[in-house]
């Protein structure tokens, strides 16, 4: 039962099935493009109206179809600090079917490499800095999402028993704040970085000299554009194999208020910010030890200026097509 998975880290077969489960998410979608950037001709993605992945049935039948050979599971319900602290049930709930139904049904069906994507929402809110992958489960969680963080813990766990009980050779990665092309900007369910560009552009679109944003600023955030995401984790499951999930990001961080200053450089905002200290402020620091997926060698390679400012473009065309 605790046999190791027998599995040769190397490159993974170009034309075998690829299942991406959420490739229309932030993740999902950058998960796409990576992979057919780097060669892979028989992706396999459906949409949440083709098959709902909390239907068991239906997610076991789709297994047994399309036989993926390898799968990412990218699929789940996200949101902000609103959405996460006012709907804990749905976030426990949802992600835990999602992930029990993909994960049985990839055991069922064999699937040789799975990489099961977290969040770094998983660990201790006063975890130390930077956080180390062996923090998973020294402290408490971060109440305003400890039900999302629960359940990507589950996630984890689950891997880590298929590995020992089923010999799998599937593994976890856990990035940081995610941001980019395709990521949500609605006013209720996004998080910050999207959140603060969708505000700040109306703002100069209204022609507004003031922008309020919620806390006091001082937390800080790491940030990693998701195409670095998507590379990174291609480069884990053809060079990784291991029961310890990894930690996915770039090693640096700045404050929320900094944020909020690239954001409004890239827009073009030159009002003034303030800040409702009424509203909650989440952890102090969630800043990610990237050095077991560094020393591996991989590490990032978009800045976080240029990223916000090519998502700014993103999201500004995406608001023309609309209009």
């Amino acid at each position: 039962m605790t046999e190791a998975p027998r599995f040769t880290p190397g490159p993974l077969e170009r034309d075998a099935p690829f299942y991406i489960a959420g490739h229309r998410g932030l993740a999902g979608s950058a998960l796409w493009r990576a992979l057919a950037k780097a060669g892979f001709t028989n992706l396999v993605g459906r949409a949440s109206d083709e098959l709902d992945l909390k239907d068991r049935d239906a997610t076991f039948a789709f297994f047994r179809e399309t036989k993926p050979r390898y799968v990412v599971l990218a699929a789940a319900k996200v949101g902000g600090i609103m959405a996460n602290n006012s709907y804990p049930a749905d976030f426990l709930s949802e992600n835990l079917q999602i992930q029990v139904n993909v994960l049985d049904a990839a055991q069922q069906a064999g699937v040789e490499r799975l990489l099961f994507l977290g969040s770094s929402c998983i660990y201790p809110k006063m975890a130390a800095q930077p956080i180390k992958e062996e923090y998973l489960l020294t402290g408490h969680l971060e109440p305003t999402n400890d039900a999302y963080a629960i359940a990507k813990i589950a996630g984890i766990l689950q891997v880590q028993a298929v590995r020992r009980q089923h010999h799998l050779a599937w593994i976890s990665a856990m990035p940081t704040n995610l941001y980019g092309p395709g990521d949500n900007f609605s006013a209720q369910g996004s998080h910050v970085l999207p959140a603060l560009i969708r505000r700040y552009a109306e703002a100069v679109a209204d022609g507004s000299e003031t922008v309020t944003n919620w806390g006091t600023g001082s937390p800080r955030r790491e940030f990693l554009h998701v195409d670095d995401m998507a590379e990174a984790c291609l480069y884990l499951m053809e060079h990784y194999d291991g029961p310890e999930q990894v930690n996915v990001g770039t090693g640096t961080d700045v404050s929320i208020a900094e944020l909020a200053g690239l954001v409004a450089d890239a827009v073009g905002f030159t009002g003034t910010t303030k800040w409702d200290t009424t509203k909650p402020d989440g952890t102090p620091q969630k800043l990610l030890d990237v050095s077991k997926l560094t020393d591996s060698g991989w590490s990032y390679r978009i800045p976080l200026e240029k990223g916000i400012t090519g998502t700014v473009e993103w999201y500004r065309l995406q608001e023309s097509v609309r209009q």
